[in-house]
């Protein structure tokens, strides 16, 4: 797997919040719940996010998270950048350091070009985009495929 299991967690969290909150802060024990994922490990990511300025937290009895701005103006690779860092998009895949054009390793050019095209299609992909598409689609968000679009 190319992304972080805390990654994918981060994506499936703010699909969740693109998906119907309305701009209202959500639980994180309800989210930890319906994405059927640790509260304490979504816990964790959600700060991630939320130093990232993706996600604004509050506390309280009705605190949670929600979306620092429309699902729309977030990009999925801000979402990965947040949390996985930026390296996805420059490492070797065989984890060589000073590959490149001048010493390349046996997958640098196949990696490069396919790279290069998961990179375009997360900067060109906005949380509300894959939200209206889930729930227009009817697809899931967890592995039971039991999770409705509800927010």
């Amino acid at each position: 797997m190319l992304l972080s299991k805390s990654c994918v967690y981060g994506l499936r969290a703010a699909l969740y919040l693109a998906a119907g909150n309305n701009g209202e802060y959500v639980s994180i024990g309800k989210m930890s719940e319906r994405l059927d994922i640790s509260f304490h490990f979504l816990t964790k990511i959600l700060q991630q996010l939320t130093a990232a300025d993706l996600m604004e937290s509050h506390k309280g009895p009705n605190g949670g998270v929600k979306l620092a701005k429309p699902g729309s103006e977030i990009s999925l690779i801000e979402v990965v950048i947040a949390i996985d860092g930026a390296e996805l998009f420059t490492e070797c895949a065989l984890g060589l350091p000073g590959c490149g054009v001048e010493k390349p390793c046996p997958l640098h050019d196949t990696w490069a070009e396919t790279r290069d095209s998961i990179r375009e299609m997360l900067e060109n992909t906005t949380l509300t985009h894959l939200a209206e598409k889930g729930k227009n689609m009817n697809l899931r968000l967890t592995a039971d495929g039991g999770f409705v679009w509800d927010g």
